[in-house]
């Protein structure tokens, strides 16, 4: 069984998106602990890249940051092998292929198994090019986690039936209607790929309020914040850990 289900083991999952290296990797690692502590089931790393078109506006932002900051991916890697040492929550990198193809892929992906990456998501990346990684992603026991976005059901079908770890549903631009309800029918979603697996889905739908974040969890199996986090990481810098702590509390409360 894949490292990730541990996430899902007890009810609805919690995961919490940081981009590592946003404003220091001393603060991210406080962070993903602070995360941790407070109920974060799974932590989303993420790696900066230069352009990083899947992301929104604040997690664009964050990349940015963290690079001028001179963050590296092999920096990153001893940061996680060091972080590995008391934190045991599921861990995932979010980053781009070319970050993977630059640093070399076979050793990218060893690497993770190394440090104790479980799993791999690359946004950017379609369904028909995953082969690229999908082999040394089996051989090193690192799953390669697929985004649904809205999409015909037949598509949803093919994504779902040859998933790994857990599926990661987008809505989109993320947009609500005036009362807060997602634009996007993310339940439809849901519905196609619980009929073609039996992996868990999560959604992230820029989830910030814990009556949001109860909504995606009432819907799929679980629900990401991301931006919400990031913002706390730009408001309060290096004294964001407790805050978003606090925050992670909040959500993980309301989505039991």
């Amino acid at each position: 069984m894949s490292n990730i289900q541990k996430a899902f083991e007890n009810g609805k999952a919690l995961i919490a998106f940081i981009t590592c290296g946003d404003p220091d990797l001393e603060t991210t690692a406080a962070a993903v602990r602070a995360a941790a502590e407070n109920g974060a089931d799974l932590i989303e790393l993420g790696i900066p890249f230069s352009d990083p078109t899947a992301e929104g506006p604040v997690i664009q932002e964050s990349n940015l940051r963290a690079l001028r900051n001179g963050i590296t991916t092999e920096q990153i890697f001893a940061f996680v092998k060091e972080l590995r040492r008391d934190v045991t929550v599921p861990m995932v990198f979010m980053t781009y292929a070319n970050v993977v193809f630059s640093y070399g892929a076979e050793k990218f992906i060893r690497s993770c198994k190394e440090i104790g990456i479980d799993g791999l998501i690359l946004p950017e990346i379609p369904f028909e090019e995953k082969e690229e990684f999908l082999p040394f992603c089996r051989k090193y026991d690192v799953d390669l986690v697929s985004l649904i976005a809205p999409a015909p059901e037949k598509r949803i079908a093919m994504i779902a039936s040859e998933a790994e770890g857990f599926l990661y549903a987008v809505s989109g631009s993320g947009e609500t209607d005036t009362k807060g309800v997602l634009k996007t029918d993310l339940a439809s979603i849901v519905e196609v790929v619980r009929e073609n697996t039996k992996l868990p889905c999560v959604i992230d739908a820029d989830v910030c309020t814990p009556e949001q974040a109860k909504k995606m969890a009432d819907i799929a199996d679980g629900a990401v914040v991301a931006s919400a986090v990031v913002k706390l990481l730009k408001e309060y810098g290096k004294d964001a850990p407790q805050s978003i702590g606090a925050y992670v509390k909040s959500i993980k409360d309301a989505i039991k």
